[in-house]
């Protein structure tokens, strides 16, 4: 198991964004547990939301009194072609694990739960690490596990695979009730939606010139119209419906634009395939451009497009959460999201955006969003309060902080 090296943050930077009594209260509530040894696990320190996430929040726990830190598992790759198709499956896809895939599985963990760093409270994020109680990990610790992924469809086989690892545990976190599967046992079920940190690169405050110069450096003219979609290159987040809906567009609005932005994360060994069928889908066509951490996308260039987008889309299948949908909001932009997971708690349907369920809808709902700049206006300045209010890191910090207080005092769930 490898530790990640962070940054220092202070929660003081964080007052301008979130407000001074959402700051002092993330200090009130972390003032019981001074000195505690938190522990975060996952599978990459880079690509994906939930390395992000804890690039703030880990260095944000140690400002606010924790000895916080995070580490990752160690793996080969076959590993992450097994979790890859467990994810597939707990999102509704029919796959079946083998023997030999349960064995690698439960194998590696073991030997990374050798590993474990002394700790008094662990959270252990998404299936990579979800067994890592079980086979040795526990070392006197309150263990959480915190599941990032949509369980709405997930499929029986894998699930009931997974649900003994995840009962072990004295707490699990998911970002909607509906993700909470009925036949799961286990003390403590906490709702947690994740959120964005408004101090990094991709959030903070960019010139337009510069966003501009950005998107005309990778080959797309800022000053016609733009959709942007920020994913990975995953099936789940249908970027072939995306080029689909985006033609449909531009039969009505010519001068039209699209950009695909994506990073190549390391635990995700589909990425680089599903790009090569998308780039096979765009075509070559003029307008589309599908980036990637490969070209030089990284999170200066994802603020740009999104900062210059008249459109934002986020057209998923399956969703999480989908950070990308708070970073568009608290840009200004309205969003077009699919109607699933996570996204209708960022995206109020006419309000900051559009909840859409096919190519046709999100073709249709961006047109309107391209032909009235009033009314981008309006849902921009509405989605920026909305994740001011609701998506904002120090709301997450203070809810697992006070998560990891019930923990210490040995409280069960309601």
């Amino acid at each position: 198991m490898q530790s990640v090296e962070l940054t220092p943050r202070s929660l003081d930077d964080y007052v301008a964004a979130a407000g001074g009594d959402a700051v002092d209260e993330v200090r009130r509530t972390a003032a019981a547990l001074s000195g505690a040894r938190v522990l975060h696990i996952n599978a990459t320190a880079y690509g994906g939301g939930v390395a992000e996430i804890l690039h703030s929040l880990v260095p944000l726990m140690r400002d606010a009194g924790l000895d916080a830190s995070w580490a990752v598992v160690e793996a080969e790759p076959a590993f992450y072609d097994v979790t890859k198709k467990i994810h597939n499956a707990l999102q509704g896809m029919a796959l079946e694990l083998s023997a030999a895939e349960q064995e690698l599985f439960v194998e590696t963990q073991r030997r990374n739960a050798a590993t474990l760093p002394q700790a008094d409270l662990v959270v252990a994020h998404d299936p990579q690490t979800v067994a890592l109680l079980a086979l040795g990990g526990a070392h006197g610790a309150r263990w959480t596990w915190r599941c990032h992924i949509d369980l709405t469809a997930a499929h029986p086989s894998v699930w009931e695979f997974m649900r003994p690892f995840v009962e072990r545990h004295d707490a699990a976190i998911f970002t909607m009730p509906q993700f909470v599967q009925p036949d799961l046992r286990i003390n403590r079920v906490e709702i947690i939606p994740p959120a964005i940190d408004p101090t990094t690169p991709k959030n903070r405050e960019l010139p337009r010139e510069q966003s501009a110069e950005i998107v005309r450096h990778h080959g797309l003219d800022p000053d016609r119209p733009l959709l942007v979609q920020v994913s990975r290159f995953d099936p789940w987040k249908d970027p072939l419906g995306v080029i689909d809906a985006f033609r449909l567009v531009r039969a009505e609005v010519p001068d039209v634009q699209l950009a695909m932005l994506g990073s190549l994360a390391h635990d995700d060994p589909e990425g680089a395939a599903f790009l090569e069928r998308t780039l096979a889908h765009a075509d070559g066509e003029e307008g589309i451009r599908c980036l990637t951490n490969l070209d030089g996308v990284g999170d200066r260039e994802v603020s740009a497009f999104q900062r210059a987008a008249t459109v934002i889309i986020q057209k998923s299948l399956r969703e999480g959460f989908g950070l990308v949908v708070s970073e568009g909001l608290w840009k200004r932009v309205p969003v077009i999201g699919g109607n699933c997971g996570g996204i209708p708690l960022q995206v109020i349907d006419g309000v900051n955006g559009y909840l859409v369920e096919s190519v046709a809808e999100c073709a249709q709902r961006a047109l309107t969003l391209l032909r009235d700049p009033a009314l981008r206006g309006r849902m921009g300045d509405a989605g920026r309060e909305r994740v001011r209010q609701n998506f904002l890191i120090t709301r997450n910090l203070r809810d697992y902080l006070r998560l990891f207080t019930a923990l210490r005092a040995g409280s069960a769930a309601a």
